[in-house]
């Protein structure tokens, strides 16, 4: 499979296959710089192209400012000159570092990236946002930028520890109830077989996520409209991702769930649409509640960037497949936190 995501800060093509058959003739001749983590490098170095290495940390405390700033001083030590191509390979932590400190330095260098894990292929390493945390505030600070290309490589998936692809699906399972019925139809079928890696049907599944994040993305680069319908559990799901530490899908995956029940309450979505959300998530050994004092959630809400005076843009559902953007006010919000803690 490949896609050619056209957008107004450049095209990326994304494709979905081998890596050690594509990615030489993706770099092409130029000067590759590698940007990874230690784990990834010692599980997957064969696939790396020619280039000079770099590891940054492990873990969401090392996407900051100062990882970056020592990536800079490693381009500069390298010489690098803007004829050079940045290549993060990893998971959505290597992606958003390696592509906002290439974003940055010498006023952009090209990027390629190669995500590891099933949340970066699903969604993370798609569509040019790119950068990290600031003061414990998500991706706080960054740009949005497409790199020359994306290669997912499904055969990466197979060393992931088992809550790492479960972690994962959480965007997958998002891209069906946002946008694409079929994918979610085919989540409720396979969700054992995809949750697997059995091949047939976790290709079908991540080609149609990667379509859906092409599609909205293409549509809607700079996030003005259509492309926030990707923040689906993301508002109340950053906030428990903070507070209490868990992992970034399973944050989400409690996220849809509280997001889907408030779409309920404000009738955009049919009763019993919610369980329905919460079941196949259940399947995918995913959280559906989480719970952490509703006023701390609240604060860290009100400093998101979603935020619009009085009100936080959430993102609802109204059916299975299709999501709307509305303005909540932080007082329904804060009623509905209550009422699940």
């Amino acid at each position: 499979m490949e896609l050619t995501l056209r957008g107004k800060t450049g095209d990326c093509r994304i494709v979905l296959g081998d890596c050690p058959t594509h990615l030489p003739a993706l770099c092409g001749q130029r000067r590759v710089v590698a940007v990874t983590d230690a784990n990834v490098r010692r599980l997957h170095r064969a696939a790396f192209p020619q280039a000079e290495v770099i590891e940054i940390g492990l873990g969401e405390a090392n996407k900051t400012l100062e990882t970056v700033f020592g990536l800079y001083e490693r381009f500069l030590e390298l010489g690098l000159d803007r004829n050079a191509l940045v290549v993060g390979i990893g998971g959505g932590i290597v992606c958003d570092v390696a592509a906002y400190a290439a974003a940055t330095w010498l006023r952009g260098l090209d990027t390629g990236l190669v995500p590891t894990t099933v949340l970066a292929q699903a969604d993370a390493g798609i569509g040019g946002k790119n950068g990290v945390n600031f003061r414990g505030l998500k991706n706080q600070v960054g740009t949005i930028r497409q790199p020359r290309f994306v290669l997912c490589d499904p055969a990466f998936l197979k060393t992931l520890p088992e809550a790492e692809v479960r972690n994962g699906f959480a965007e997958v399972v998002k891209a069906g109830a946002i946008a694409d019925a079929a994918l979610w139809d085919l989540l409720e079928a396979k969700a054992e077989a995809v949750l697997a890696l059995e091949p047939d049907s976790l290709s079908r599944a991540m080609s149609a996520a990667l379509a859906v994040k092409h599609r909205v993305v293409e549509a809607d680069e700079l996030e003005t409209g259509l492309r926030r319908t990707l923040n689906f559990g993301h508002t109340v799901g950053h906030a428990w991702e903070a507070l209490l530490g868990v992992r970034h899908g399973e944050a989400v995956s409690a996220g849809m769930v509280f997001a889907a029940r408030l779409s309920e309450q404000r009738g955009r979505l049919a009763a019993g649409q919610a369980d329905r959300l919460e079941r196949l998530l259940q399947r995918f050994g995913l959280p559906t509640r989480l719970q952490a004092d509703p006023d701390a959630v609240l604060e860290a809400v009100g400093s998101d960037k979603k935020r619009a005076g009085d009100s936080v843009h959430v993102v609802l559902l109204e059916r299975i497949g299709r999501a709307v953007v509305e303005p909540v006010p932080l007082t329904e919000l804060s009623r509905a936190l209550s009422s699940c803690s």
